[in-house]
């Protein structure tokens, strides 16, 4: 009976011991963000439609991401000042700094490979949108049907927002064995020292 229990036991923690192997799906994207106090939100609505002001900072960050709640910042500072510093400003156009994030090669679609992160500062028509002072600096850019912003500067080559499956990295599947693995592992331990003095006083009664 005890053999038994220790190896469902065994069986049961096998997986745990082994990793999870759950896959979580996401979308490969350029996502759009605004830059206020210092730090980076999710923008409300898309680059065709912004109007921003001038003096403003908004930025593009290619990433996979599950949803606008796991979407990756663009990364490294964001300062008008310094972006804007050599573009003077000129009466009836307005200056948006931008700040252009390519991602990283785990982003990266497949045989692509990241350009670095650049800054740059748009001088555009006082009504003109984001998606228009990014054109002036960051051309080409390319649109899907549906107006969906597929690449900046020309990456990626190919895609548009595609559905990605892909391992849970490993700080979502927690470091080392959990608490219940460890209690599993001791009642084997217990189980198993169990049998063994039981299998000795056996023999010592024979």
């Amino acid at each position: 009976m005890r053999r038994r229990a220790i190896v469902i036991l065994t069986a049961l923690l096998l997986p745990l011991w082994l990793g999870p192997q759950a896959h979580a799906t996401g979308y490969r994207y350029w996502s759009f963000w605004t830059h206020d106090a210092d730090h980076w939100t999710y923008a409300t609505q898309g680059p065709a439609t912004a109007h921003p002001a001038d003096g403003e900072i908004q930025g593009f960050r290619f990433a996979l991401s599950e949803d606008s709640a796991d979407a990756a910042t663009p990364r490294g500072t964001a300062s008008f000042g310094a972006i804007c510093a050599r573009t003077p400003a000129d009466a009836g156009r307005k200056r948006v700094a931008l700040v252009i994030d390519f991602g990283t090669s785990a982003d990266a679609p497949t045989d692509e490979t990241p350009p670095p992160r650049r800054t740059a500062c748009a001088r555009v028509p006082s009504d003109a949108t984001t998606a228009e002072a990014l054109a002036s600096v960051a051309k080409p850019l390319r649109y899907d049907t549906n107006a969906l912003l597929c690449a900046i500067a020309g990456y990626p080559e190919r895609g548009c927002g595609e559905q990605v499956t892909a391992a849970t990295p490993p700080e979502k599947k927690g470091i080392g064995p959990s608490v219940g693995l460890w209690a599993g592992a001791a009642a084997v331990a217990v189980l198993g020292a169990a049998a063994v003095w039981q299998a000795r006083r056996r023999r010592r009664h024979v």
